[in-house]
C-alpha cells in the first residue's frame, strides 16, 4: 500500500537543469524562484505533489487539472520569469535567435507518472536527491524540499532516509 496519495489524473515528474552545472544559482536565488513559481501557479494552476530545489537543478512532480496537460507553457513562464533581470554570459547567435539568456538548459526531462508505485518511487527520489548529491547526510537537513511538508502531514517520519554518517563501508567499484 502506498504511503502517498493515489496517482490520479495527469501527474508528471520533471527535472529542470541550469545550463551551467557548476552553478549554485537556484539555491542562491531560491526566493526569486519561489516568487516566480507562485506567480505562474496563480495564472495557470497546478498542484506541486513534491519538489526539491538543488544548486543547479530541480525536481518536481505536478498534478495538472483535469483535461490540462500543458506543463510546457508553465515551465516556459517559470524559466523565463526567473531569468528575466539576471545577468548571463555573452549570448551565442543560437541563443539570440531563440531569445534565450543561456541560464537554463533548453530542454527538461518529463515523465508521466503511471501508477501509485511509480509516484512513490519518484517522490522518494526527489526527497533523497540532496543526500544523493552529497549536499547533506540526512534528508531532513535540506530545507528546499517538500519533504518537510510530508513530515508535517504525517506521511513520512522526520528520520526517513536515515543518516549517511551511520553507513560504514565502501560501495561501488
Amino acid at each position: 500500500m502506498s504511503r502517498y496519495r493515489r496517482a490520479q489524473g495527469r501527474m508528471f515528474f520533471f527535472t529542470v537543469v541550469l545550463a551551467d552545472r557548476s552553478s549554485t544559482l537556484l539555491v542562491d536565488q531560491a526566493d526569486r524562484l519561489r516568487r516566480i513559481y507562485r506567480t505562474v501557479f496563480e495564472r495557470q494552476p497546478f498542484e506541486t505533489v513534491a519538489i526539491c530545489i538543488l544548486p543547479d537543478h530541480l525536481h518536481a512532480i505536478w498534478a495538472l487539472p483535469d483535461g490540462d496537460v500543458d506543463f510546457s507553457s508553465r515551465w516556459n513562464l517559470i524559466k523565463g520569469g526567473f531569468s528575466r533581470g539576471l545577468e548571463a554570459g555573452p549570448p551565442s547567435m543560437s541563443k539570440l535567435k531563440k531569445r534565450e539568456k543561456g541560464i537554463w538548459q533548453r530542454r527538461y526531462w518529463e515523465h508521466a507518472i503511471r501508477d501509485d508505485a511509480d509516484l512513490e518511487r519518484h517522490v522518494d527520489y526527489i526527497h533523497f536527491n540532496p543526500v544523493k548529491h552529497g549536499l547533506v547526510t540526512r534528508v531532513r537537513d535540506w530545507s528546499l524540499s517538500s519533504f518537510h511538508r510530508y513530515v508535517e502531514q504525517g506521511t513520512l517520519p522526520v528520520d526517513w532516509g536515515g543518516d549517511m554518517r551511520d553507513i560504514a563501508g565502501q560501495f561501488g567499484e
